[in-house]
């Protein structure tokens, strides 16, 4: 990336060095004309919300190119958007979430040798609290109606049924940017389209020029929605340790011959291979196998590791080992140098304060049996948290916005005789009429969450083989009553009292990680078998499965 290589690039050259891998580009024509003139200027921003994941080495390795090609880069690190999303993060985290994106940034560039000095870092805060920049805003509020503000929200704000009016700001300030950092052209993922429109849209009005839009394609998280920081099983962290990184693959969806729905895959693709190519280096992702199933082969191109797994000849589990090991390479340096530093753990514990150890007196005292006082204390976290019971699917539909999903009637034995409605991953293996009018375990007390514009109430639980190629749904004892309490020899009963488990907190997930079916076919918990008053819980084919 020296500055003698990019004088003697072209500017055909130094424009597809800029586009490449991208899915769309607004404004190509005009990123064409400044550079026949001077160097592309572009930011990309982020929002210090959850803590970085994978994904973020696919807008890093864009930003690698950018500067091979001489673009002059700002990293906005977007301090106010983070609080006004919803407040993903208050105020009081803010700062310190902000340094901690900025320095863990850093180290990611460095493990894949981009040089950070050819960067600018700015936080929002220190020109978004300005009188011009407010009156701006303001006069972008007198102009943006209310619909054009949330539909340009719609793909990257959280969206809840009472929404916040910080959330149709954050788009206006998102455009403003443009403008207040100087620059050409923003870059971000294509989810972020709908504000880049919006941005060149408005800012005319407001006498500014349009910018150029550059777009990623998105990656699909492990379970094959988006990767997001919320959600602990979709994506990888950056400074997650080899166990945890194989853990999280494992029980990745994987499915054999599907190209289209694999987020293991995609990040091969979008991560693995655009990294192996940085400074003109030849990729290479190697599959390690015995010989009996054809040893170790090495790809130098996406497209036949591609072909190779539509036509099955990669098995999901040598995929998903070959995936932990290349990303458990390049995450070492980042583990290292975060581990080097002496104010880097103080720094993350600033920011990601263990907030489930915070408890009060009459609460815990009362609910949990912990040591009384208000200083921090650890939560018990044990299966006796999860409410699951067995319930009966009434009917099942598929969802009418994604058709690998189902949509079911499910009653769980309320005591108010209402039925819930659950919304599921299952219909990609497991029958539509097999869902119907049958027996399942629900977990009853989780937060209620939208699946593509349907609520979802509960959460059924199902096995999935270790391959991730076939799945299906737990079976109760057939004599089992709706509603009946699912029990665990040694554990207390979950309470219920209403409590419904704080999705920030991760309960479900740390327990979930010890579910799994045993080599009997009998569904277990830390080796204890879930029972019921008529017998234990069992899978009706799969053994040694993981429970989900």
């Amino acid at each position: 990336m020296s500055s003698n290589s990019e004088a003697t690039l072209s500017v055909q050259e130094k424009y597809d060095l800029i586009t490449r891998n991208l899915q769309e580009v607004i404004g190509g024509e005009e990123i064409m004309k400044i550079l026949a003139e001077r160097d592309l200027k572009l930011y990309w921003g982020t929002a210090p919300t959850g803590k970085p994941h994978i994904g973020y080495f696919v807008p890093m390795s864009k930003i690698a190119d950018f500067l091979s090609a001489g673009v002059e880069v700002t990293i906005l690190l977007a301090d106010i958007h983070a609080f006004l999303d919803n407040m993903k993060a208050p105020l009081e985290l803010v700062k310190f979430r902000t340094k901690y994106y900025e320095e863990l940034i850093k180290a990611l560039l460095e493990s894949i040798g981009v040089p950070i000095d050819k960067l600018k870092f700015v936080v929002g805060s220190s020109y978004q609290l300005s009188e011009k920049y407010n009156l701006d805003q303001y006069r972008l509020c007198a102009t943006v109606t209310e619909h054009d503000a949330k539909k340009a929200g719609a793909e990257v704000v959280k969206q809840v049924e009472s929404p916040l009016l910080s959330g149709l700001l954050y788009p206006g300030l998102q455009a403003l940017d443009e403008e207040y950092l100087g620059v050409d052209a923003q870059f971000g993922g294509v989810d972020q389209r709908k504000i880049f429109v919006y941005a060149e849209k408005y800012l005319p009005h407001l006498g500014y020029k349009k910018r150029a839009h550059l777009m990623n394609p998105m990656v699909p998280g492990l379970q094959g929605s988006k990767m997001s920081s919320s959600d602990v099983d979709s994506k990888i962290d950056l400074l997650d340790d080899e166990s945890t990184i194989n853990r999280k693959l494992k029980k990745a969806f994987c499915e054999e011959g599907n190209i289209t729905d694999n987020g293991v895959l995609s990040f091969v693709k979008s991560v693995l291979f655009p990294l192996g190519s940085l400074n003109g280096q030849t990729p290479k992702f190697v599959i390690k196998r015995p010989e009996k199933y054809g040893g170790d082969v090495t790809y130098i191109e996406y497209k036949l590791l591609e072909d190779d797994f539509r036509e099955k000849k990669v098995h999901p589990g040598d995929l998903k080992a070959a995936a932990a090991l290349a990303i458990d390479n390049i995450l070492g340096p980042i583990r290292k140098k975060w581990a080097s530093h002496p104010d880097f753990a103080k720094l993350t514990n600033d920011a990601y304060p263990d907030t489930s150890v915070k408890v009060t007196k009459k609460k815990e005292s009362k609910k949990h049996n912990l040591q009384i006082g208000e200083k921090k204390i650890d939560e018990k976290i044990d299966v006796s948290r999860i409410d699951v019971r067995v319930a009966k699917i009434l009917k099942a539909e598929i969802h009418p916005q994604n058709p690998k999903s189902y949509v079911s009637t499910v009653d769980v034995g309320d005591s108010s005789g209402k039925t819930r409605t659950v919304v599921s991953g299952l219909a990609s293996f497991i029958p539509l009429e097999e869902m119907q009018d049958r027996k399942v375990l629900a977990v009853c007390n989780l937060k209620s969450a939208k699946f593509q514009g349907i609520e979802s109430q509960a959460m059924l639980l199902a096995v999935s083989s270790p391959d991730d190629t076939r799945i299906e749904l737990l079976d109760p004892p057939a004599n089992s009553e709706i509603g009946e309490a699912i029990l665990w020899e040694g554990y207390a009963s979950a309470e219920k009292d209403g409590e419904i488990l704080n999705p920030k907190h991760k309960i479900f997930e740390k327990i979930a990680e010890k579910f799994r079916v045993n080599s009997e076919g009998v569904a277990v918990y830390n080796d204890v078998p879930f029972t019921t008053k008529k017998g234990v819980v069992t899978a009706k084919t799969l053994r040694e499965g993981t429970i989900r």
